[in-house]
């Protein structure tokens, strides 16, 4: 197993944790951990990449060892623009002028896709692990949804903590039955941290849980990916759990027409895995990102 480093870097908001596999002169690759994920998560893929690239994964605000956001009373104040802004911090301190490399899964695939398509000169690969977008917004339920987010506030979320590392690795393969043991017990120790009890608790801000009350617009999303100038691997598990929740009733061929945004987007698919398939089949996905990266 490849060793990583910590570093932590300041952005105008919170400070971001990022860890570090490779040699500092190879080639970068930046890694963006899907939601209530940390960015050791990546580890399996740095395994078979880390002797000929440099990988930095941060943690993204609130999860991890990253800081939380300073909350507003009653509630978190997670913005998905944010995320944005932390990435561009992260790329002038790390990549100041380059055209960089940029995976993301799940939520980290939608945070590089919208980045492409916003600074489209600063980036020179997209791979996009399990990123569908969300489900269309419907207009007509907005005053339902704001006043579902008033009355969220009111209450803030909790996270249960759980006896020990092995209750915390039994959690993990009960989301993901594919898990092998070794890696369930090596994600247990970067995903949770001791209580003063001795228990062990999430390394995830609740205020994650918040439904925020804004939008998702496809069509405005479908604006900014048609602007990206990089090439996009698409990587999807082949019967992905994630796509049948978000398309819902909507037919599959719909659905993915919002795909046909981006000027320059293929596909490939991965058998026996789930949602992670970087934790299912990191030797495929490695080696799909490495070539298409190269």
């Amino acid at each position: 197993m490849h060793a990583s480093t910590s570093e932590y870097v300041q952005t105008r908001g919170p400070r971001i944790h990022v860890r570090r596999w490779g040699r500092p002169d190879a080639p970068k690759l930046f890694m963006l951990h899907g939601w209530m994920d940390v960015a050791a998560s990546f580890q399996f893929i740095a395994d078979e990449l880390a002797d000929d690239w440099q990988i930095l994964a941060p943690d993204a605000r609130g999860f991890g060892l990253s800081d939380w956001p300073v909350h507003q009373a009653g509630g978190g104040n997670y913005w998905f623009p944010d995320y944005l802004v932390d990435l561009e911090a992260l790329l002038d301190h790390y990549a100041p002028g380059e055209s960089v490399n940029l995976v993301g899964h799940s939520m980290g695939a939608n945070i590089v896709c919208l980045y492409a398509g916003v600074r489209p000169e600063r980036v020179r690969r997209v791979v996009d692990l399990e990123g569908f977008g969300l489900r269309q917004s419907a207009p007509g339920r907005a005053a339902v949804r704001y006043a579902q987010w008033l009355d969220d506030i009111k209450t803030p979320p909790s996270l249960r903590d759980y006896a020990d590392l092995d209750a915390v690795a039994a959690r993990l393969t009960k989301t993901n039955p594919r898990l092998r043991p070794d890696r369930a017990a090596f994600l247990a120790a970067h995903w949770s941290r001791p209580t003063a009890e001795g228990r062990r608790e999430l390394l995830a801000d609740p205020a994650h849980k918040l439904r925020g009350p804004m939008p998702y617009l496809v069509d405005e999303v479908m604006s900014i990916w048609a602007k990206v100038a990089a090439p996009v691997l698409h990587v999807e598990a082949l019967d992905s759990p994630t796509l049948t929740s978000i398309r819902g009733d909507t037919p599959l061929d719909a659905f993915r027409e919002r795909f046909s945004a981006f000027p320059d987007w293929r596909e490939a698919i991965i058998e026996h895995a789930g949602h992670m398939l970087h934790h299912d089949q990191p030797e495929q996905v490695a080696t799909l990102i490495r070539d298409f990266c190269a």
